[in-house]
């Protein structure tokens, strides 16, 4: 019975070596091109970038970037027009159509919404390997709306929690080759004392514009059952992203915000069970007269309960389609990857 264990493990660790060296190999054999990424270093920059392979590093005066980034609001007013979107997933080029076509770009990438307002509810990283590109070209944008009088937000999901908390498993390969050829954790390329990493942890989980409030997962009756602070959810948020996954667990915090009644984890809006009246009281509570959901993909932006959620995930993460809300004057409008208006379906 000894001999028979052994041999089963002795089995399973050579499979595991296998397939493991062979993963490894399908790595190397790739040719990447990513970042940049920008490490702050008492008074210097030092930019790293990979380019066929290739890591070139380079030192930047500490006055020729942005090192120190406010914390966003939580409420907007008085806003006229607002585009949502979500759940890009490194889909780079889909999000760029759907952007350029639907106006909210021109056709050289530059910000042309005006004074309109882009919210991305979540989830750039993961699943895509143009995720880098994509959280640079948001961080362009944001500082060219804010010069037209416009604004951008970018609010977290439960994958940008995840990776800032070192959970990689839907992490491309192309970022675990990164972070190889970096010599690099991960994580270590997004923390606290890079850029990216600074930039990510002024992010809001949760804002309102006007009577519309958007959340990448959903608002639960549960998770405002004591009370609820935008604010203050906020703030905790984003002091969580520096937290030990392993203590914040120890504390009835973790069940709260992370767990599946959480705001970046919800899903019971499409639930069956869950009704209008429930809604209706929620909103209430809230404040506000609609929710604006991703997180729960669709093949197209969809409308529940008479326009009082919408979900904007429509499945740009599969690399093929896309699309976008387009809220003016209170209106709301379905728009697809051509820019053509379409019926929401129900």
């Amino acid at each position: 019975m000894q001999k028979t264990i052994s041999l089963f493990f002795l089995l399973i660790s050579s499979l595991y070596c296998y397939s493991n060296t062979g993963f490894n190999n399908k790595i190397d054999s790739v040719v990447i091109n990513d970042g940049p990424y920008i490490f702050i270093k008492d008074s210097i920059l030092i930019e790293k970038n990979i380019i066929n392979n290739k890591v070139i590093t380079s030192k930047l005066p500490i006055s020729s970037k942005k090192i120190n980034f406010k914390p966003e609001h939580s409420s907007y007013t008085g806003v006229k027009k607002i585009a949502a979107l979500s759940d890009i997933h490194g889909q780079y080029d889909i999000a760029i159509k759907v952007l350029k076509n639907n106006k909210v770009i021109d056709k050289n990438l530059n910000w042309s919404f005006g004074k309109g307002h882009l919210v991305i509810v979540g989830d750039i990283f993961d699943r895509g390997d143009k995720v880098t590109e994509t959280l640079w070209f948001i961080y362009k944008l944001e500082e060219q709306a804010q010069k037209s009088g416009g604004k951008v937000h970018y609010l977290l999901g439960n994958h940008e929690y995840m990776v800032l908390h070192n959970d990689l498993r839907y992490l491309h390969t192309k970022y675990i080759k990164s972070s190889k050829l970096l010599a690099i954790p991960f994580p270590k390329l997004i923390d606290k004392n890079t850029i990216l990493g600074r930039w990510l942890r002024s992010k809001s989980t949760i804002i309102t514009i006007n009577d519309k409030l958007f959340v990448h997962g959903g608002i639960s009756k549960e998770f405002i059952s004591n009370g609820f602070n935008i604010d203050d959810t906020n703030r905790l948020m984003r002091e969580s992203i520096d937290r030990k996954k392993e203590e914040m667990k120890t504390v009835p915090f973790y069940k709260k915000y992370y767990g599946t009644n959480g705001p970046i984890w919800y899903r019971g809006y499409f639930k069956e069970g869950f009704n209008e009246h429930e809604l209706n009281n929620l909103l209430r509570q809230l404040n506000v007269n609609h929710i604006i959901v991703g997180h729960t993909s669709q093949n197209e932006v969809m409308q529940l309960f008479d326009k009082k959620i919408i979900v904007v995930d429509s499945s740009i993460k599969n690399g093929k389609y896309g699309e976008i809300l387009i809220i003016k004057n209170n209106k709301f409008i379905r728009k697809t990857i051509e820019g053509c208006k379409a019926n929401f379906n129900r």
